[in-house]
């Protein structure tokens, strides 16, 4: 292999790649990228065998082959180079680098010794705006949790429709659903579900996240792949295969309540301050109470703490329904507004012990199911 690229390219490159390289010590092999020269294309392959990332970048070749490099030392030597051309060239399984007065040699393992990145790229597929999608992903991609007696929970669920696109995560104390409604009705012929790592939701976002192009998304019956174009060629700029979940999910939909007893609206930004400042005198339960009164038009927020004290203030809202007291956990609580970006939510709450559920206000696509700290 020779060939000529600029270190700006590179180091992009490898900073979307080398955090899948795992650090295995079965198979150290993980702990490689593998480069590979192929016409005017460097690509960077790295795996843990769970997720397979592809990453395409255009290059001045002059010889084509392939070589499993440290991830590690390679990204850090890259890093510290300066903005210029670098040359690199493989002989008898080491590259050598140079840039202007830098140059090594690192020493690495043939590609014959790396895993195959598997491709799905027979079957139906779906396009989605990568920014969009990446967006609503990260929405809801902190809410699930890892289970080992309930592996379906540990991913992020995935319902794909001719014109929508469900996103859902849950812990079962919590539950954030996300819809994509497409503008241009998709081709597929039925509805495909799926569960993804939550580790491979969050690479999706760190890789596409920032990108605004659309993202092509292949199905097949154990995997799921996501592509995204170069946007110089009609060559992949990068790939990311991931294994899926087994499993069936939970029918959630029965959890998300169809009525509510009280309905509280309110400004989020200073239902968000409020709530953070009696966090900080809740106890080990992490409890704040909320108490709405529809009369007074306010609700009021209180916290303690034998040890540091207690807190008590109250907030302007408009309350339909019943008056009622109820106990979050203030952490579930703040998780959801943050996620929320209107300028008003609703909270809907069914009793002191029923599931909570917060909406934006104007925003029918995203809701929080949030399970209050029942009274002992």
């Amino acid at each position: 292999m020779k060939l000529t690229i600029l270190q700006e390219k590179l180091k992009e490159g490898l900073g979307m790649i080398e955090r899948i390289s795992s650090k295995s010590l079965t198979l150290p092999i993980l702990n490689n990228v593998l480069i590979s020269s192929e016409k005017n294309f460097l690509n960077l392959a790295a795996t843990d065998l769970e997720i397979g990332v592809n990453w395409w970048i255009l290059t001045k070749t002059e010889k084509e082959g392939s070589l499993a490099i440290p991830s590690r030392l390679f990204s850090s030597f890259i890093n510290l180079l300066p903005n210029k051309k670098i040359g690199v060239e493989v002989k008898n399984n080491t590259v050598f680098l140079e840039c202007e007065n830098y140059k090594t040699q690192i020493k690495g393992f043939p590609a014959e010794e790396f895993p195959i990145i598997p491709k799905v790229t027979e079957g139906e597929f779906i396009l989605v705006n990568s920014a969009t999608f990446c967006q609503s992903l990260n929405q809801v991609v902190d809410i699930a949790a890892l289970s080992t007696t309930k592996p379906e929970i540990s991913g992020i669920y995935l319902l794909f429709q001719k014109d929508l696109i469900t996103v859902t995560a849950t812990d079962s104390f919590r539950l954030g659903e996300k819809k994509i409604f497409l503008k241009n009705h998709s081709d597929l012929k039925k509805d495909y579900s799926l569960i993804i790592p939550q580790k491979a939701a969050k690479e999706i976002i760190n890789i596409f996240g920032a990108k605004s192009s659309e993202l092509k998304i292949y199905f097949s019956s154990n995997q799921v792949m996501f592509e995204l174009p170069m946007a110089e060629t009609q060559h992949a700029q990068a790939q990311l295969v991931s294994r899926l979940i087994e499993g069936e999910y939970p029918n959630y939909r029965e959890i998300i309540p169809k009525k509510f007893t009280t309905q509280i609206s309110c400004s989020r930004p200073e239902f968000l301050n409020q709530i953070k400042s009696a966090s900080l005198f809740s106890g080990k339960i992490n409890e704040v109470k909320i108490k709405a009164e529809p009369k007074k038009g306010e609700i009021e927020i209180f916290s303690q703490n034998p040890e540091s004290g207690e807190y008590r203030s109250s907030l302007a809202a408009k309350i339909k329904g019943s008056a009622i007291e109820v106990s979050f956990n203030h952490k579930f609580l703040l998780d959801g507004l943050a996620n929320i970006k209107s300028a008003e939510i609703n909270l809907e709450l069914n009793g002191s012990s029923g599931p909570g559920v917060l909406r934006p206000v104007g925003d029918q696509s995203y809701l929080y199911v949030v399970m209050p700290i029942k009274a002992t």
